[in-house]
């Protein structure tokens, strides 16, 4: 089966398209909060510039794909497709919103570009993610989970979710308006248990969409339990908890 997809450039028509239309999920990408490191790219050789993780989210309706480069230039996922449980998945660079070039940031940083599972893939099975970045090309073999109720191409619930990546690091996924993503200012946790304290600005003057933000956390490895962990969010108008999956 193949159902490839382009990425809606502007996050507000994709938001716009999925309330019009049942709110049905395509691939996407947006940006992320990250932890910055010495500077890299794709197709740059350090010790972490090629990897690529990722994880299932929004209970088994979508993916994130976690890279290293510049924090404010997170890829774009551009198509998407699938033969059974494998999933095709191609990045590329933002694009700029004028004439020339984006500029970026020179930091070393994990990003997390989200996309939707195509239609047909089994969430609750094993999944692998065949993922071509510009020069590099790896293979993300992500855990299906039994508890997942989504199913792919079904409508979202807009509710937040998060599945670990890496030891200690997660992606966050939320909902809101595209032009003003989740700030974190404060992250703890061990055991079974973290927090993330968000900032709130009620001057912050914010679009009327709502879409998809990819938001790290990265506790450290060996800091908590990866198996059971509950997160809590506070701030931002994300009070809740969120059972993280992978």
């Amino acid at each position: 089966m193949e159902s490839p997809s382009r990425v809606i450039a502007a996050l507000s028509s994709l938001a716009a398209v999925l309330l019009i239309a049942g709110c049905t999920i395509g691939p996407g990408a947006t940006g992320s909060q990250a932890t910055s490191n010495p500077s890299s790219g794709p197709g740059q050789s350090t010790d972490d510039s090629d990897d690529v993780e990722g994880t299932l989210l929004d209970d088994g309706r979508m993916f994130a794909v976690v890279t290293w480069g510049s924090s404010t230039c997170v890829p774009q996922v551009d198509t998407v497709s699938a033969e059974g449980q494998t999933v095709s998945v191609t990045l590329v660079e933002p694009e700029s919103e004028g004439d020339g070039e984006k500029a970026c940031t020179a930091d070393l940083a994990s990003r997390a570009s989200i996309g939707a599972l195509p239609e047909g893939v089994d969430p609750t099975k094993d999944v692998t993610l065949q993922v071509t970045y510009g020069d590099v090309v790896d293979d993300v073999d992500l855990d299906g989970d039994p508890s997942f109720t989504g199913t792919p191409g079904s409508s979202t619930e807009y509710t937040p979710s998060a599945g670990w990546f890496d030891d200690g690091s997660l992606v966050l996924l939320t909902w809101g308006s595209s032009s003003c993503a989740p700030v974190v200012e404060n992250l703890e946790g061990s055991g079974a248990s973290g927090t993330a304290t968000f900032a709130t600005d009620d001057d912050q003057v914010c679009t009327m969409d709502m879409a998809p933000r990819a938001t790290i956390l990265e506790f450290g490895e060996d800091a908590v339990d990866d198996d059971a962990f509950t997160l809590t969010l506070v701030g931002g108008g994300l009070d809740g908890t969120v059972e993280v999956r992978g």
